[in-house]
């Protein structure tokens, strides 16, 4: 079913929705969670809590696409998750994600750091299109999906150094940028 058909089912409010989003993209929303969280039932739980948030969302909205959609709103969840059952204590994975940008990027928490938030999210946005192909998807595999370094240098078809040293520079080249764009760092 496409993602326009599935929008569709919500726009009609049929049930059948939430079913044919999971079959066509639950397993990307899941894998986004599981990467997050480290715990299949937590991560089940996000997925379905995502999947109540596409109900909700979905009219007036109409994402597309829906698959990156639905794993934000997992992501999103997940991270949400992971700050709770993690207040005191660091994990591994996506927490070493964060560390490794937390170099670079503010920690933000007021209104007012809300809306430099939005506005580095945006210099961070025109960032990554200046970046090859290859950096970028570095970028957002690390990053945005918090998939292991290793198995984004297999997926990228190069070595785990030269996937560190590549996200190295990707990560310097923001700062450097960012420093530019007067954002402390």
């Amino acid at each position: 079913m496409t993602d326009e058909e599935i929008i569709g089912l919500f726009f009609e409010r049929s049930e059948q929705a939430i079913s044919e989003l999971a079959k066509e993209h639950g397993e990307a929303a899941r894998r986004v969670a599981l990467r997050i969280l480290g715990d299949p039932e937590d991560a089940e739980e996000c997925v379905n809590d995502a999947y109540l948030g596409v109900w909700n969302s979905v009219p007036p909205e109409r994402p597309a696409p829906l698959r990156t959609y639905v794993c934000r709103i997992a992501r999103n969840l997940a991270a949400k998750r992971r700050r709770a059952n993690t207040a005191q204590k660091r994990g591994r994975g996506y927490d070493l994600a964060l560390d490794e940008l937390a170099e670079i990027v503010p920690d933000r928490v007021g209104v007012e750091d809300r809306i430099a938030a939005k506005e580095l999210a945006g210099l961070i946005g025109a960032f990554l299109d200046t970046l090859s192909y290859e950096d970028r998807f570095l970028f957002m595999r690390r990053y945005w999906y918090a998939d292991p370094l290793s198995e984004i240098a297999r997926m990228a078809g190069m070595s785990y150094g030269a996937a560190a040293v590549r996200l190295h520079r990707v990560r310097e080249k923001l700062r450097k940028q960012l420093l530019k764009e007067g954002v402390p760092v």
